[in-house]
């Protein structure tokens, strides 16, 4: 029984958990929603330019502001806060604004959502074709072992592999181990198993472009014989992640895998103005999961509306966390151990 709880998933694509999935029904399968009336949905759905405008302006104007503080007191004790208020913006909040444009339900307008999406997926160091594919498909199958591409914690997850991410150590390495198979003009084999045929030529052009605007960051520290450079473009994504992983672990970590109901492997985090600022609202990612077309903005009123067929969500990320590091623990000696959230009566799943 010991041998059988400590036992180590498949979480790759490519091998038997995948095939057996897809045996299973659990590929591309319906999903439980909550219920919300048709028109109150469409309603929400509705997408809207000035909420994500203004949201926008305000994250550039503090990046610009807080790169150009980091600029003038380089090398002065001054740099340290510096880069931290810019790293945090450029590197985390920055994850935010390419998921929410990558979902084209931040503006009204598909332009405005590409321009910001190719944006920060330079900032976050994603090919930004294969990850579109990549979150479509963590959408179809949250959290179903073999198909996500998506899924962050693994069990076991060991602590320091987290706080390793907070400098995207794991991330970096992966994202340009695939920029080494775009230059050589391929997908690499993860990839190949989401990405449609007709998007690889577009995936590798733009692995190839990512390469090759870091490639001129790197000329111009090196004709500049300096760091600074590369503390505003490219190491801001590595140095200022800490926020992103912090965010992120709430999300799905420790819940329950191969299940169909987004209540069970998905949670919902209130926060105060500023993390929803930085974070765009995704602290509400139950009800994201359930309702993704439904803009960022009005993810409030979303929660508002479905809360009486959702757990209670947690009050904020401290106690968040107090469930979620003893439960990746525990998956260290039980592999089969997950969090199960209280569901509302007669809210079956």
């Amino acid at each position: 029984m010991a041998g059988a709880q400590r036992h180590h998933r498949d979480y790759g694509l490519r091998g038997t958990e995948s095939l057996e999935a897809i045996t299973k029904g659990l590929a591309g399968a319906t999903w439980r929603l909550s219920p919300v009336q048709r028109e109150h949905l469409l309603a929400l759905m509705k997408r809207r330019n000035n909420p994500a405008a203004f949201h926008t302006a305000l994250w550039l104007v503090l990046l610009v502001a807080s790169g150009a503080w980091l600029w003038v007191t380089w090398l002065s004790w001054w740099s340290v806060p510096a880069a931290f208020v810019y790293g945090t913006l450029y590197g985390s909040a920055s994850d935010a604004r390419w998921h929410e444009c990558g979902h084209r339900t931040a503006f009204a307008s598909k332009k405005a959502n590409d321009v910001i999406y190719l944006i920060a997926s330079f900032m976050d160091i994603r090919e930004p074709v294969s990850w579109r594919w990549s979150h479509n498909r963590h959408h179809a199958d949250t959290l179903i072992v073999g198909r996500d591409p998506e899924i962050a914690y693994p069990r076991p997850t060991p602590y320091w592999r987290i706080v390793a991410d907070m400098f995207g150590v794991f991330s970096t390495a992966a994202e340009f181990r695939k920029y080494g198979h775009n230059i050589m003009g391929r997908l690499s084999p993860d990839e190949s198993t989401y990405v449609p045929p007709r998007e690889a030529d577009a995936a590798i052009r733009w692995g190839r472009i990512h390469c090759a605007l870091f490639a001129g960051v790197l000329a111009w520290s090196v004709a500049m014989r300096s760091f600074l450079p590369l503390m505003l473009f490219g190491l801001p994504s590595m140095y200022g992640r800490w926020l992103l992983v912090v965010f992120g672990t709430t999300q799905h970590a420790a819940m329950a895998e191969d299940v169909l109901d987004h209540r069970l492997n998905t949670r919902t985090v209130l926060m105060g103005p500023v993390l929803r600022f930085l974070y765009l609202n995704m602290n509400y990612h139950l009800e994201h999961h359930m309702y993704p077309a439904v803009p960022y903005h009005a993810l409030p009123k979303l929660h508002e509306l479905l809360a009486h067929d959702l757990p209670t969500p947690y009050p904020n990320m401290r106690s968040a966390y107090r469930d979620i590091l003893p439960a990746l623990r525990r998956q260290r000696n039980d592999a089969t151990f997950h969090l199960i959230p209280t569901l509302p009566l007669g809210g079956n799943t």
